[in-house]
């Protein structure tokens, strides 16, 4: 899960453009700025294209924070 969640990080570091993201289990997109639902397909289709996973949007739309997006990364990549 820690690997996940670093793997994470750098990307949100890319989508969002910004060196200064540090994420955590507990971030949500209250807590970054430029995290709007643009940015938000962008990341959704790179952690896609990163995990080689496909998300449902049931799936996406369940998650509250980072941290049910690295359970979802998680189960898929078993």
């Amino acid at each position: 899960m820690e690997d996940i969640l670093k793997q994470l990080n750098k990307i949100f570091v890319d989508v969002f453009d910004s060196d200064a993201i540090v994420i955590t289990a507990n971030t949500t997109a209250k807590d970054i700025e430029e995290w709007d639902s643009l940015n938000n397909l962008q990341l959704i289709v790179a952690i896609e294209k990163h995990f080689k996973v496909k998300f449902t949007s049931g799936e996406i739309l369940g998650w509250q924070n980072v941290g049910d997006m690295v359970n979802a990364i998680a189960l898929k990549t078993k």
